[in-house]
């Protein structure tokens, strides 16, 4: 097995956020049906941990900094039911993706709460609160890319499980990227609030609730995917390209099975 770039892979498969899956055999159903069912097939698993490390990375961090109340409600746990909104994990993106024939694809999670005025530090800690969420996005990715390349050394040839391995990688640089656009109520958003002087944070909040058809706006007219999430993503896939080097190195030293 030789080692590839995670950049360039990912720049090849893009197709607005995500990959695009050929169909190797031939089927009697229709092609978009096939092909939904097939892509559902292989980003169910990888999309489901990454909302539920995501959302539970930020419940665990809130409650390290003082809020516990997600801990008290049960959402600081790897059990995904908590974390799925019908709406927004289940239903937007399905008819998104009939709306648009797959251009386009945009969901989210029911969001942790956390009372900020129960944090030691609030505007501090909400900073680290916010990152929580991204972070274990990547973590995420870094796991899904080592069993890509631990499937790949142990010879396994079943594209099913490769495809849905390199799907692991690709949902969750998406989830960390476009989470840490700096605008509520995104987690980037959220981090610039914490950041910034108390006035101009007080101000910046504001925004908050026309955030998601701003975001929506960037989303539909490109602007954040030509000027933010490419540019991200390219630096993830690099940076996933490195951690994972030495791994790469062991298994193509490994003698030939």
């Amino acid at each position: 097995m030789t080692s590839r770039s995670w950049c360039a892979k990912g720049a090849a498969r893009w197709r607005r956020w995500g990959c695009s899956v050929n169909t190797e055999t031939e089927t009697d159903l229709p092609v978009d049906i096939a092909h939904l069912i097939q892509t559902v097939a292989i980003y169910a698993l990888p999309v489901i941990f990454a909302i539920t490390a995501h959302e539970a990375a930020h419940g665990y961090a809130a409650r390290y900094f003082g809020d516990d109340t997600a801990w008290v409600l049960g959402r600081v746990t790897l059990n995904p039911v908590p974390h799925i909104d019908l709406m927004g994990t289940i239903l937007m993106p399905l008819l998104l993706y009939f709306a648009t024939s797959g251009a386009l694809v945009f969901g989210f999670a029911k969001p942790v709460p956390v009372r900020y005025g129960n944090l030691r530090h609030p505007k501090r800690d909400m900073v680290w609160v916010a990152l929580a969420g991204p972070a274990s996005n990547f973590a995420m990715g870094l796991i899904w890319g080592a069993a890509l390349y631990l499937l790949q050394g142990a010879g396994v040839s079943e594209k099913f499980f490769l495809k849905m391995s390199e799907g692991g990688v690709l949902v969750n640089v998406v989830m960390c990227v476009f989470n840490l656009f700096p605008l509520p109520p995104l987690d980037g958003g959220r981090v610039l609030t914490g950041l910034l002087p108390y006035r101009a944070a007080v101000a910046f909040s504001k925004v908050e609730r026309w955030g998601f058809f701003i975001v929506m706006a960037l989303v539909v007219t490109k602007i954040i995917d030509d000027y933010w999430m490419r540019p991200l993503m390219a630096a993830n896939f690099i940076a996933l390209d490195v951690l994972l080097s030495p791994l790469a190195a062991v298994l193509n030293a490994a003698p030939a099975q």
